[in-house]
C-alpha cells in the first residue's frame, strides 16, 4: 500500500498546483524564500506595532485619566440648565427628608 492521498484544500484565488498545500502548511504564502534580515525587520515592526497598541490600551484604561474625564463630564453637566435643575431637585428632596425627620423626632 502506498501513502494515503493528500487532501487538497485551495483558497479562493490560490494556485492549485501541488506546492500550494505545502506553502499553506508551512505558513509561507510567497514562493520566494525570504532573507533572515527581512524576517527580523518584519518581527521588529510587528513588535513595535504591538507595543504601541499596548501603550494606547494602558492610556485609555488609566484610572487617573478615567477619573479626571468623569469629573470633567459631571462638572460640564452641572453647568447646564438640566444639571442646575437636578441639583435643585436633589436639594429640595434632602430638605424635605430633613424636615420630616425633625418633625417626627419626638413621636
Amino acid at each position: 500500500m502506498g501513502a494515503p492521498p493528500r487532501l487538497r484544500i485551495a483558497r479562493a484565488g490560490a494556485p492549485t498546483d501541488g506546492n500550494a498545500l505545502d506553502r499553506a502548511a508551512s505558513g509561507r504564502l510567497s514562493p520566494v524564500p525570504r532573507d533572515p534580515r527581512q524576517i527580523q525587520l518584519e518581527i521588529d515592526a510587528a513588535r513595535e506595532s504591538l507595543a504601541a497598541t499596548l501603550d494606547q490600551l494602558v492610556y485609555r484604561s488609566s484610572p487617573q485619566r478615567l477619573k479626571a474625564k468623569g469629573q470633567a463630564t459631571v462638572q460640564t453637566f452641572l453647568q447646564t440648565p438640566a444639571g442646575i435643575a437636578a441639583v435643585g431637585a436633589l436639594g429640595l428632596l434632602v430638605s424635605l427628608v430633613v424636615v420630616q425627620k425633625v418633625r417626627h423626632r419626638n413621636d
